[in-house]
């Protein structure tokens, strides 16, 4: 049987984030979330374990993500799948608007996970993305850091623990979290504990 271990990161507070605002790829991280990036980057500098030799890291294209990985010391490859959810005409702009402007809609979305902001992507569809990507690693095996955002992370556990879809909404994911799932060529299985070997030392730059 073919061994899988992940680990999720999520990336660092962004502005968006802080202020209950729709991302966009191009949100960077605000001041407090990469001084928090860089923290506990310095926080395990003396613990860094070892994946093994087939150890990968990968990271959304966004930039929260990317410049989250780049605190951390990490030097990861691009993966689509792990983008977050595309918010279309709602990018940039805030629940309350959104609330005022277009309830039947935002209702829509938080009760539906098939329902799209306009121009967007519903959270069914983020799930079937990100579960393809779940599937394909437990296919593959190995050892792999993913740096991603809350949204994905959550969608993430429910694929992999074939929960219902709804279940997404009672998972909370805070900025910087390590989510760790691992299969030894079954099933996923949810790891939580302490995390005191999470960076592999071939992925961090010198």
């Amino acid at each position: 049987m073919t061994a899988t271990s992940l680990r999720l990161v999520a990336h660092a507070h962004t502005a968006a984030l802080r202020r209950a605002r729709f991302g966009g790829p191009d949100d960077g991280l605000d001041e407090g979330g990469l001084r928090a990036a860089l923290a506990q980057a310095h926080a395990g500098s003396d613990r860094r374990g070892h994946l093994g030799e087939g150890g990968a890291c990968v990271s959304s294209p966004a930039a929260a993500a990317t410049q989250t990985a780049d605190a951390l010391g990490l030097l990861p490859s691009i993966e689509a799948a792990l983008a977050d959810c595309d918010y279309g005409d709602w990018a940039g702009r805030s629940f309350e608007e959104i609330a005022v402007e277009q309830p039947q809609a935002l209702h829509s979305w938080m009760s539906a996970p098939e329902s799209a902001p306009p121009g967007g992507e519903s959270v069914a569809a983020v799930r079937e993305r990100v579960g393809s990507w779940l599937d394909e690693q437990h296919r593959a095996g190995g050892r792999v850091i993913a740096v991603t955002h809350p949204l994905v992370i959550r969608v993430a556990v429910v694929h992999a623990l074939g929960l219902p879809m709804a279940t997404y909404r009672q998972l909370d994911v805070e900025p910087l979290a390590i989510v760790r799932l691992t299969s030894q060529g079954t099933r996923w299985q949810l790891r939580l504990g302490a995390e005191p070997r999470w960076v592999d030392s071939a992925m961090v730059s010198s």
